[in-house]
């Protein structure tokens, strides 16, 4: 049966990655993975041998390492909310402030420092990157930019910890990692058209970001009024072929 919480960690993980928090640093990411430089890839004519390989097999090991950690975060949260169900109204009124006050501040209404945090790395020796270097830096991206991608990772989290198992719950955060991470991996493989792309769609993030807090007041309303199910319910009513997905 079509699941609601499922459909939105997708698109929140698409969302995130074109975002003004994650899409810029792509290219650099890439290039440092790659072990070549902006330069380089940027230049007409074909990459050199071995530039997209590396690139695609360093950018999945980073994929694994960002879904590490946001798999974690799943199994910690799911764990603390069995541990206080007597305090689960509680806990959902708080998840949607949290979600709330993000969503006000990437509408630009309030603006909240923590959450313009940047991962930095140095990118001045690019030629010795191994594949479980990829991995761990994977790892140190997702904890670095938590708190720039928290209000769709707190929604799903919250999301998550109120699934009926363990497994249910760390099955939507694996959604949302997976989704915010293919287009990375797609981005290795194609990497100079998707530097044509990212140069030509950075005019829009200020529109993306503003569309991710509106994303963020709605689900924080759905958390508050405890409507998700609701939501999932009706959709199913209005489109019976998910009932078939």
């Amino acid at each position: 049966m079509f699941d609601v919480s499922i459909l939105s960690a997708l698109v929140g993980g698409l969302v995130v990655f074109f975002s003004p928090c994650v899409l810029p640093i792509v290219p650099f990411y890439l290039s440092y993975m790659a072990g070549a430089s902006m330069s380089e890839i940027s230049a007409d004519g074909e990459l050199a041998p071995g530039v997209r390989r590396r690139a695609v097999a360093s950018a999945i090991m980073f994929s694994l390492g960002i879904i590490t950690v946001f798999v974690l975060l799943g199994a910690a949260a799911f764990g603390l909310s069995q541990a206080f169900r007597t305090v689960q109204t509680e806990f959902r009124l708080f998840a949607a402030l949290v979600v709330a006050l993000m969503g006000l501040h990437f509408l630009g209404v309030i603006r909240i420092g923590f959450l313009n945090r940047a991962f930095q790395m140095n990118a001045g020796d690019t030629g010795n990157m191994s594949v479980l270097g990829s991995y761990v830096v994977g790892l140190a991206f997702a904890a670095g930019w938590t708190p720039c991608v928290g209000g769709v990772l707190t929604a799903v989290i919250f999301t998550a910890s109120n699934e009926a198992t363990a497994l249910q719950g760390l099955g939507l955060l694996l959604v949302f990692g997976v989704a915010m991470t293919a287009p990375f991996v797609v981005a290795a493989f194609f990497i100079k058209p998707f530097l044509r792309f990212t140069a030509k769609f950075r005019r829009h993030l200020p529109k993306v970001e503003k569309a991710m807090g509106a994303l963020l007041l709605v689900f924080a309303a759905l958390i508050a009024t405890d409507s998700v199910n609701y939501i999932a319910q009706w959709m199913l009513e209005v489109f019976p072929a998910f009932q078939s997905i």
